[in-house]
């Protein structure tokens, strides 16, 4: 198992945040985990967090990836990590995403995705590729460099500087958002946002929408590592703030499920 996820609600400047986030990694778990203890602390203690967030995003993605490539100098094997993050502060909803991993949102029972995936083959991220000097081909799937089969990931030393952990940054208001799903490609290679979205749409329960998710890829016929984070929000009259999220990991027979949050 290679994945990791981190949810979490604190106070910045201030401000209630509230963080999530799925990182698939490949080549060992080292990037995963290390995106899990560091990417969210590097982001909140951002000097411009709160001013200027999305700059913020890029610049503590860059930093976090920088760090982490520093640290490896001893390592010989190569590893790295998707990261797809959502960020909620106030009304504002951004989505940060490096990699295939996805966040989809529902609004009025219809599949809002909040990512696209970076994949070689797409014609702007081959484009890149092929300027910074790399190349992609079909070995199986399209991978940069014959190896790698997404375009961005934190991590993957030896690829650099073609593939990269620069995020891509989508806003959504959050008004009228009823819960977005934050998943690895484990669940997005069975299951259409679509899909997904119209699976949990009854299930109020974070934990068991979560939990619905994971079994249904994992009995289409998933083979990868599987981690799905639902955070589903509350707009009733009483308490218009309340959100609630769970995620779930699964690797063929295990299953961990993280409690629910709440604010």
């Amino acid at each position: 198992m290679e994945d990791f996820y981190e949810t979490s609600i604190s106070e910045v400047d201030g401000q209630m945040v509230a963080f999530f986030g799925v990182f698939d990694g490949h080549g060992g778990a080292r990037t995963a985990e290390y995106l899990k203890n560091n990417l969210f602390k590097n982001l909140s203690s951002h000097p411009d967090f709160i001013r200027d967030t999305k700059t913020a995003i890029v610049e503590a993605f860059r930093q976090t990836d920088a760090e982490y490539l520093h640290e490896e100098k001893a390592h010989q094997k190569d590893a790295g990590s998707t990261a797809s993050t959502a960020v909620l502060l106030g009304d504002r909803l951004l989505v940060a995403n490096v990699g295939d991993s996805r966040v989809v949102a529902c609004r009025a029972g219809s599949a809002i995705p909040l990512s696209i995936d970076h994949k070689p083959d797409r014609s702007d991220e081959r484009q890149r590729i092929e300027e910074a000097g790399g190349f992609v081909v079909w070995a199986g799937t399209w991978r940069v460099g014959g190896v790698l089969a997404v375009s961005r990931a934190f991590g993957d030393k030896l690829l650099k500087p073609y593939v990269v952990a620069e995020p891509e940054i989508q806003e959504e208001e959050i008004d009228g958002v009823e819960f977005i799903i934050v998943a690895s490609d484990g669940l997005w290679n069975v299951l259409t946002n679509k899909d997904a979205v119209a699976l949990v749409q009854d299930i109020t329960d974070a934990e068991a929408a979560s939990r619905k998710l994971i079994q249904e890829a994992y009995a289409r016929g998933s083979t990868d590592n599987i981690t799905c984070v639902v955070v589903r929000f509350d707009w009733s009259p009483v308490s218009s703030s309340d959100l609630s999220s769970s995620s779930d990991s699964r690797t063929h027979e295990q299953a961990h499920q993280d409690p629910k949050l709440s604010q």
